[in-house]
């Protein structure tokens, strides 16, 4: 019977864990480039609309709030139907708002549209999911943070991508306002495309698709009852909340920047929309080898078999993403804060890859809502970022009260540290 895999073979397609791995990571790029496609046209789309900066801060939140419910509700589904299903329903029924925004006519209808679109963004734990029951311990915290991170960079490419499609289509010769929404369409096709070719080509797990496995009386390892028990065994566990605030506090961030960047260095220092897509774009693009890089140190870290060289690790990274962000908040020209930004955004990103490299040890009897639970975190930082933002009503003044809390919250990670035995029994297992 098939086991995980001990090894990534980078350039295989051969197995069914490099299979999932390079599918998964692409499935998660197609969601992100479509979760944030119209963060870096927010400059014009504001024009139209004539939002006030009240609204454009509740149309950020919106991107981010529903995602939270999702990401709660896809981990244990994960363990119930399988990720091959979770992924493709999630891949279909995402599309529909990321194709609807396109033909937004209000205010108000294109709050919803972005409100809906925040579903993709629930892709990120079926991806860490699947890929948690592909590879073994010694490996799995580099497979979850690379594809992870691969993915993520759909949100780099997103933001300097869709200025330069809109821009193709103008030159095309539609106005401006048509080409925002044609270039918003191409995400939600790409979607479509993803969730066939994710159906067709993965499989649940080593040995085959849990239905099947079901079927067979085989018992299957993160994928028993699934629903509410999965997530009531996880939310039980005072690690996973420790985690919840620590990823709140790196991929809420990332989320944060994402939808801001562009409009910020188009306001503070009064870049071009392409200008701005390009820098913004940089934090996003950190995505591709720093996230991996965070899962990858984590693994080396906890190779002599102690487990809390992970919460660790995670601790130092955070207090270095703080003391970056501060720095991002008081950069004095666009140089400085590209350079902070991407300063920060390699300890945000190695965070990420550092927090998902803990996910797997938690509760192997409930990976689903651990992930779920975990990941939606991320979003409710993101979520409570926003509010902070629409309370200061300044950039500058909620980046600069973020750092102190994002340092603050590392000691979350030490907190999080694992029993004795619970060390000695991975260590064995990693062996």
């Amino acid at each position: 019977m098939a086991s995980k895999a001990t090894s990534i073979k980078l350039f295989s397609f051969s197995t069914p864990q490099m299979r999932a791995f390079h599918l998964t990571w692409m499935a998660f790029f197609v969601c992100f480039f479509a979760w944030f496609a119209c963060a870096p046209l927010m400059p014009v789309i504001k024009g139209e609309f004539g939002l006030t900066p009240g609204q454009i801060a509740n149309i950020n939140i919106a991107a981010v709030a529903v995602t939270i419910l999702v990401r709660l509700i896809v981990g244990p589904l994960c363990d119930h139907f399988g990720p091959r299903k979770a992924y493709t329903g999630l891949l279909l029924l995402g599309s529909i708002p990321v194709i609807g925004v396109a033909f937004a006519q209000s205010y108000e209808s294109f709050l919803f549209f972005r409100l809906a679109i925040g579903a993709a963004g629930a892709s990120f734990v079926i991806t860490q999911y699947h890929t948690s029951v592909m590879f073994a311990p010694k490996v799995v915290g580099t497979a979850n943070a690379a594809a992870a991170g691969w993915g993520n960079a759909g949100g780099g490419v997103a933001q300097a991508a869709m200025p330069l499609l809109m821009t193709a289509m103008v030159m095309l010769g539609v106005s401006e306002g048509f080409g925002w929404r044609a270039a918003l369409i191409v995400p939600g096709v790409l979607m479509i495309v993803m969730a066939f070719v994710y159906y067709r080509y993965t499989q649940d797990c080593p040995q085959g698709n849990f239905s099947e496995l079901r079927a067979a009386g085989v018992t299957i390892e993160g994928g028993k009852k699934g629903g509410w028990d999965s997530f009531k065994l996880a939310a039980s566990n005072y690690r996973v909340w420790l985690l919840f605030i620590t990823y709140g506090a790196c991929f809420g961030i990332e989320i944060f920047i994402h939808n801001i960047a562009a409009i910020y260095y188009v306001d503070h220092f009064q870049l071009t929309l392409a200008q701005a897509g390009m820098a913004a774009g940089s934090f996003g693009l950190l995505a591709l080898f720093a996230r991996a890089l965070g899962g990858w140190v984590s693994d080396k870290f906890a190779a002599g078999g102690n487990l809390n060289n992970r919460v660790t690790l995670l601790f130092v990274l955070m207090l270095g993403e703080g003391a970056g962000l501060l720095m991002f908040a008081h950069a004095g020209n666009p140089m400085l804060a590209v350079a902070a930004m991407l300063f920060f955004g390699l300890f945000t990103h190695m965070a990420c890859g550092a927090t998902y490299a803990v996910v797997p040890f938690i509760d192997k009897r409930a990976l689903g809502g651990v992930a779920g639970i975990i990941g939606a975190g991320g979003n409710v930082g993101a979520v409570a970022a926003g509010f902070l933002m629409k309370g200061t009503g300044d950039v500058q003044q909620t980046l600069s009260i973020l750092g102190v809390l994002v340092a603050i919250s590392a000691l979350c990670a030490l907190a999080a540290r694992f029993s004795s035995a619970t060390v000695q029994e991975t260590a064995v297992a990693t062996a």
